[in-house]
């Protein structure tokens, strides 16, 4: 398939949560539980999930560190979502990825995470690279129990940055992952690179 090289279409007002001490959910987060086609577990609840999780000091102790590599432990996750507790040690970070359409949230346990995310909604198929319009990025920094919830088309990136200190974060997403799609990004082109399923991370 040929590579189609256009603007990405920017959300309208789907980031209001950027700037708010408030609220740690997107507008783009979805129907919450009741909605008339969606029975599972609203973005809002995955929230209240993640953090609740992240406050179990017992729970957070018992997660294995690699100084190297990430470490994680699946969770059972609320209305049957797909949960996870993990670690990273200093420097290391996802890279840009979307979750397959799930709506999912996270909240940082101990340490400091940045998210990096894009406020536009990409289309799922037949393109290979975009070009990302100006003012789409937004970035946050997430600890002491501060998360976030999002929609079934966000993109973003999760980072450590400290030199020195590790971050444990809870994770929740609804379905549970059909698929991650990894980009690369050079400026303002993003890079479709692999799709991963979750035999891949399971």
């Amino acid at each position: 398939m040929p590579d189609v090289h256009a603007p990405a279409r920017p959300y309208t007002g789907s980031d209001a949560a950027d700037h708010s001490h408030e609220r740690d959910r997107d507008h783009d987060a979805g129907p919450g539980p009741g909605h008339e086609r969606d029975r599972g577990p609203g973005a809002a609840e995955l929230l209240g999930f993640a953090r609740r999780t992240a406050a179990n000091a017992e729970l957070i102790a018992s997660l294995p560190l690699d100084p190297e590599g990430r470490t994680w432990i699946r969770l059972d996750g609320p209305g049957g979502s797909e949960a996870w507790l993990i670690g990273w040690p200093p420097g290391t970070g996802t890279g840009w990825h979307d979750h397959g359409g799930s709506r999912g949230a996270f909240a940082t346990a101990a340490g400091e995470l940045t998210e990096q995310s894009l406020a536009a909604q990409l289309p799922t198929e037949g393109w290979k690279t975009l070009e990302l319009a100006d003012g789409v990025d937004r970035e946050r920094t997430l600890r002491d129990g501060r998360g976030r919830a999002f929609g079934p088309h966000h993109v973003h990136q999760v980072l450590n940055l400290s030199e020195d200190t590790h971050a444990v974060s809870v994770h929740a997403y609804y379905p549970p992952l059909p698929l991650m799609r990894r980009y690369s990004r050079s400026g303002p082109v993003l890079r479709l690179e692999e799709v991963e399923r979750p035999e891949e991370w399971q």
